[in-house]
């Protein structure tokens, strides 16, 4: 088990893999850990790079703190591991939660990002379903017992009582998601491959719209490729996007040595 000294965490971190080229960074949704998010994914990832996978504050390995979850400081944090290794660059992949916090890194931390994988990612209010979220706040911890999530939890946290203050502070940063304006997604400098279920909690209209934004949906025959990609995952829900690793790596592996 290794963790690393960051921002006032005990950030838990694992490596995986060799190779030459840029480290691939893996960030978690929301109330996950390495385990649940990319289990299966990592090891094919992990078979031709350097993979960096990451618990965020109060997920899975690394203690919680006195200080809310916000997008903006687990970028922070992510960054700050970065510099703990002594890597200048990363390509990076995130699911769900991992994904804003990817994106985050994007835009605020460009110099440390050379390639983006974004799955099930929406960059406003706008590119989820609408009313999904209405009944967030009536979400209890108990809900959730038995879940996969939870069982990780349980299995690897430092505390196993704290699942309650995890998802009370998961729906205080849900009611405040965090927001990006069109112009700062047309203006990401990295190349960036969004990845959607096609029953996903995003909306695949917002996810189109994304991908024009960054400069897809031309006809590459004519203008040649553009730098951004766009697959959405059939007969696949928001949670089961992890657990389409067959399909994820050959993928990922493609774009990120483009």
């Amino acid at each position: 088990m290794t963790h690393a000294p960051v921002n006032g965490l005990d950030l838990y971190y694992e490596s995986h893999g060799a190779g030459g080229g840029r480290p691939l960074v893996l960030v978690h949704g929301a109330l996950s850990g390495i385990g649940t998010s990319f289990g299966a994914l990592l090891p094919l990832l992990a078979r031709t790079r350097r993979v960096v996978a990451v618990e965020l504050q109060g997920h899975g390995r690394t203690p919680d703190i006195d200080r809310p979850f916000t997008v903006e400081q687990f970028a922070a944090d992510v960054v700050a591991l970065l510099d703990h290794l002594g890597i200048a660059t990363a390509d990076v992949l995130g699911w769900s939660m991992g994904a804003a916090v990817a994106l985050r890194l994007g835009t605020d931390h460009p110099a440390r990002v050379g390639r983006l994988v974004l799955a099930s990612v929406s960059f406003d209010d706008a590119g989820v379903h609408p009313g999904l979220l209405d009944g967030i706040q009536d979400l209890q911890p108990e809900h959730l017992h038995g879940s996969e999530f939870h069982e990780e939890y349980v299995r690897t946290a430092p505390d196993p009582a704290g699942w309650a203050r995890l998802v009370t502070k998961m729906k205080v940063l849900d009611a405040d998601l965090p927001q990006w304006p069109a112009a700062a997604i047309a203006a990401l400098a990295a190349p960036t491959m969004l990845v959607l279920a096609d029953s996903d909690i995003v909306r695949p209209e917002h996810a189109v719209h994304m991908f024009r934004l960054l400069g897809g949906g031309v006809c590459g025959d004519l203008t040649g490729l553009p730098r951004c990609r766009l697959a959405v995952l059939p007969g696949t829900t928001h949670t089961t996007v992890p657990h389409r690793a067959d399909w994820l790596a050959p993928m990922v592996d493609e774009f990120l040595d483009a």
